[in-house]
């Protein structure tokens, strides 16, 4: 618990951190953050300086205030879980980023971890099986580790997608069928989200566990070459037993390193909801930056630097329970 509290105060500052910079950036671009809104406010009639005044205090960019006292409104809104308003949906953010995290969350959660799984066995095969076919899969790992999110998910919409040019086999656009279904808890819907989810997973899973393969293969065998293995196999436990004892002990440095695949996927998942305007957190960031909506971009930044956070904290915590070495150095 004490190594945990300790990690947690890094955690702690470094979300200090962003949230500091996610108030800087809209104050120092170029450009007035509060123009878009007035500009949208004088399309429905004249907007005089009550309505501009209105509007800075709405947003929080009153040029008659100064950076510090914005800065603290920006903190203790915050702390209230106030995110702001959003000019451009006419909402406030946090329902808006409410609405958008669970498709985010539902797809990195389920894509990272069948990469994640899919990585260790694959490797793990690849280094039991070192100098045989097995060795042939190490240039396709490598090769979509290599290719860019966005890129891959494009090639995937060519040839698998509905709007492509080749198989036409699933759905490429959207979260589901915003014509054809009503959303709900029904058996539609939720086929319909299952399918258009396919192509925006693959991409994920494709791009990422090359990591995975390479890194636990290289662990694997490393720890081969142990005692313990080797003791394993000269008393004659059956193979399954001997790849157990293996892998689980390879998987402590693969935990380590699955803390900075986080913010990697992340980060390629954000182009790949834009690829596929799949309705997420990082689609309505992109849409958000092309409207100038910066109390939502400002939101977004947030809630995503957080969840990264939290991921990473989790992460740490898992292998401080598996490896007690972790404990003492922390």
């Amino acid at each position: 618990m004490g190594a945990l509290v300790r990690r947690l105060g890094v955690y702690v500052l470094a979300a200090w951190v962003a949230i500091t910079v996610s108030f800087l950036l809209p104050r120092v671009v170029p450009g007035n953050p509060v123009a878009g809104a007035v500009a949208r406010a004088e399309q429905s009639g004249n907007c005089n300086s009550q309505c501009v005044l209105a509007v800075e205090q709405q947003l929080g960019f009153n040029v008659h205030t100064s950076l510090w006292d914005q800065y603290m409104q920006y903190i203790g809104n915050l702390a209230h879980g106030d995110l702001g308003h959003s000019w451009s949906e006419n909402a406030p953010v946090g329902s808006l980023i409410v609405s958008y995290l669970p498709w985010t969350l539902v797809l990195l959660v389920v894509a990272t971890t069948l990469a994640f799984l899919g990585g260790s066995v694959v490797g793990t095969l690849i280094a039991w099986r070192r100098g045989s076919w097995a060795d042939w899969l190490i240039p396709f790992a490598t090769f979509f580790q290599a290719l860019p999110y966005f890129f891959l998910g494009i090639v995937l919409v060519l040839i698998f997608g509905q709007t492509g040019t080749m198989l036409k086999w699933f759905p490429s656009l959207f979260g589901y069928d915003i014509y054809g279904t009503i959303p709900g808890f029904n058996f539609p819907y939720i086929q319909s989200v299952l399918s258009h989810a396919l192509l925006p997973a693959a991409t994920v899973v494709l791009a990422s566990m090359g990591g995975f393969i390479l890194s636990i293969r290289n662990q694997v065998i490393t720890t081969m070459d142990e005692d313990f293995v080797l003791v394993a196999e000269a008393k004659g436990l059956p193979t399954r037993a001997v790849i157990w004892y293996a892998v689980r002990n390879a998987l402590l440095p693969v935990v380590a390193n699955f803390t900075i695949a986080i913010s990697l996927v992340v980060g390629g998942q954000i182009l790949v909801e834009i690829v596929f305007n799949y309705p997420g957190i990082g689609f309505h960031l992109y849409d958000a930056l092309g409207k100038l909506d910066y109390p939502l971009v400002q939101g977004v930044f947030v809630v995503i630097t957080l969840v990264v956070l939290a991921a990473n904290l989790v992460a740490d915590a898992v292998y401080v329970a598996l490896d007690p070495r972790a404990r003492q150095a922390a």
